[in-house]
């Protein structure tokens, strides 16, 4: 039996009895820059070093929303858990906090140093170092919970059998309470992205699990069905898929057998923030027609398989990608009284948020008695550990966001008009009231069979004591309506501007006015979108790639390079041509124009004319229609002068450089370049630069 050696990090235990002294996988110099983080910075600084460091590990490692997926859990203090291949810790904060005890294991150790500093503070923690196979021996045989997060795939690295999967479940049923849970978050080998042109998210190939993995190695993802086959082969006699969205990494949705999602739910699809991707087609739009289908469980990109007694859970949906005071989590979850809705705080910061949200439900019921615009019932209660959780009935009907689509679909103007005009009526009643619920929109709004009978709003979690305009709560709901899917586009706005009373500087105002409240609600952290933006790993469409095989000289290809202060790189650049006349056009006189819009936080700009030797006259440079001067240290590039505005460029890379240091910047930034071109042989230009450039001397000094 070998020697026990335990070494104490703050509270937390380091079991290294197994470890032999080596790790066996590595990341990389990222693995001693996440240990400095942890060693020296506190978890609520996080967030401020994810959007700091634009980096795929940072982000992986230490967002939050990792938790998502095992936060749900109904683990309680008087639970044991143990998890396998528990890495940098990434969602043992979360056991933590809900457990009575966790046990973790990990190979390297180096990541168990970096999980146990940034939970030092956690004294029901031990991790094991080590491999599996040495490790599980000495393990309990009670555990409630036995959680393998992102461990599953990896099973025939690590297991020695001929059949590695399904020993791995047997190995860990030995560890397991008859009456606890085996909890597996895995890829699905089928999941949409994939389809759609995401790269196999271990392996970095395209379309590796669905070709079955013909190159071989030690992954292996699963599909719903093949999951199953395993545990059903294991003797599992209970079994429970989830399926977390846009996948378990960053759950932010978790649906199940029982709540499916529907039609316009899943648009968070872009998640490529690890490598490149293609993208084939809009996810969104073959979400929509998979879940009219009912296919949804084959096509999910990640699964969250439960071996053991039936949960209540059925749905879960995290927001707490905000300031911490508003993070909660809404449940949906079905006991022998039926079904019921519950939203939790997510942190002690939260609690006023819940409380302030049961207050308005009086105060909005009041105000809308009788106006045919009922408030869902709630209570308020306690949990076990003391923690307000607010209840809502379940309502049954149909979104009057499903029933204005309908509408649109069929063309039937008037039946939008009617039930948007019925809406309107029932909203405006009281609006002379201090009390509004300013996010009504037609989501949170449930209609029963006849349209006639009380409408139901289902969630007030914005409501203030305070008068907002109908028309400003309307327009609201009509552009968050736009906003979710570009098929509603063929709604004509001004007819409802014009019902509303709404000028268009009024309807910039309240556009203005969103983004002031989502910045409320977000505290300015970068959204996912903002931060993979940040990263900077591009999207290639079909569109780019057929244009691509088009272009019969690439030496002609404009490059926008964008710094967004990480200096200029490829994977932060884009190529523009003359076929893309929104963006490039050559105009009779023979000058090239640019319109380019560029997005906030770049710090510079860079634009390649080609890449071959040129002649370039730079007649205008303007930013959000502003002329930059072509003097000074505004723009600058790598040709020599050859006369007023005009560079010989004698390199392949010629580059000009734009510097946006001091220029306002909004969310959305129009470029506009007007130059000439000329491409010359490389002798002409070397030619070009010399004498051209004792010319203009010559000239200059004779002015």
């Amino acid at each position: 039996m070998a020697e026990s050696r335990i070494e104490e990090i703050g509270k937390i235990r380091l079991d290294l009895t197994h470890y032999p002294g080596e790790d066996y996988y590595c990341d990389g110099e990222v693995e001693d820059e996440l240990l400095q983080i942890a060693r020296n910075y506190s978890t609520v600084e996080y967030q401020r070093i994810i959007e700091e460091k634009q980096s795929w590990p940072i982000l992986y490692h230490l967002s939050a929303l990792r938790e998502n997926i095992v936060e749900w859990l109904p683990v309680t203090k008087d639970m044991k858990v143990l998890e396998v291949g528990a890495g940098c810790g990434a969602i043992t904060g979360a056991l933590a906090r809900k457990a009575g005890e966790v046990t973790c294991i990990d190979l390297s150790g180096k990541r168990s140093r970096i999980n146990a500093y940034r939970h030092m503070d956690a004294d029901n923690v031990t991790i094991h170092v080590g491999n599996f196979q040495d490790i599980e021996p000495d393990l309990a045989t009670d555990y409630d919970y036995v959680c393998l997060i992102g461990v599953f795939e990896y099973a025939q690295a690590y297991i020695q059998s001929d059949k590695p999967y399904e020993s791995f479940l047997n190995i860990l049923k030995r560890h397991v309470k008859p009456e606890g849970h085996i909890a597996i978050a895995i890829e699905n080998k089928f999941g949409l992205k994939y389809w759609a042109g995401c790269r196999e998210d271990h392996l970095g190939t395209y379309f590796a699990g669905l070709e079955n993995y013909p190159d071989g190695g030690v992954v292996r993802t699963f599909t719903r069905d093949g999951l199953l086959e395993i545990a059903r082969k294991c003797g599992f006699a209970e079994a429970q898929m989830y399926y977390p969205y846009p996948d378990y990494k960053f759950m932010t949705s978790l649906y199940s057998d029982e709540r499916l999602p529907q039609v316009g739910e899943l648009s968070l699809n872009l998640r490529n923030f690890d490598r490149d991707r293609l993208q084939l087609f809009d996810e969104k739009k073959v979400f929509d027609t998979i879940i009219q289908e009912k296919q949804f469980p084959l096509f999910s990109n990640s699964y969250m398989l439960l071996l053991g007694p039936r949960l209540e859970e059925q749905y879960v949906k995290y927001s707490n990608d905000r300031k911490e005071e508003f993070c909660i989590k809404t449940v949906q979850r079905e006991s022998g009284q039926g079904k019921m809705i519950e939203k939790h705080p997510l942190s002690r910061a939260a609690w006023q948020h819940i409380g302030n949200t049961a207050d308005m439900a009086d105060k909005l019921s009041a105000r809308y008695e009788g106006s045919g615009l009922s408030i869902n019932r709630c209570n308020l209660v306690k949990t076990g550990d003391g923690t307000p959780c607010l209840q809502l009935a379940y309502v049954e009907g149909v979104r009057l966001e499903e029933l204005l689509d309908e509408c649109l679909e069929k063309n039937d103007v008037d039946g939008f008009q009617g039930l948007f005009d019925e809406y309107l009526r029932r909203i405006s009643q009281g609006e002379d009231q201090k009390r509004a619920d300013y996010d009504l929109i037609f989501a949170n709004i449930i209609i029963p069979g006849d349209i006639r009978d009380d409408w139901t709003v289902i969630d007030y979690e914005w409501s203030f004591e305070k008068r907002i305009e109908t028309r400003e709560i309307a327009f609201r709901a009509i552009y968050c309506y736009l906003l979710e899917n570009e098929k509603r586009n063929k709604l004509n706005l001004d007819l409802i501007m014009e019902k509303l009373g709404i000028t268009q500087a009024e309807a910039e105002q309240y556009r203005r006015q969103e983004m002031t409240f989502q910045q409320y609600v977000t505290g300015r952290h970068m959204s996912m979108a903002q931060i993979r933006e940040a990263i900077g790993y591009p999207v290639y469409t079909i569109e780019d790639i057929c244009l691509e095989q088009r272009r019969p000289d690439d030496s002609e290809r404009i490059q926008i390079y964008e710094d967004t202060g990480k200096g200029f790189r490829e994977e932060q650049s884009f190529f523009l041509d003359a076929a893309m006349e929104e963006q490039v056009r050559v105009t009779a006189e023979g000058m090239t124009e640019l319109e380019v819009v560029i997005g906030r936080g770049r710090s510079a700009l860079r634009i390649d004319p080609g890449s071959e030797q040129c002649l370039v006259y730079l007649q205008t440079v303007k930013w959000n229609g502003t002329v930059i001067s072509l003097k000074g240290r505004q723009v600058r590039n790598n040709g020599c002068k050859a006369g007023e505005n005009t560079y010989v460029f004698p390199t392949k890379d010629p580059n000009i450089i734009i510097s946006l240091e001091g220029l306002h910047s909004e969310e959305r930034n129009l470029l506009q370049v007007s130059m000439a071109v000329t491409r010359l042989p490389a002798e002409t230009a070397e030619h070009m630069q010399k004498r051209g450039f004792l010319a203009y001397e010559q000239r200059s000094r004779k002015v």
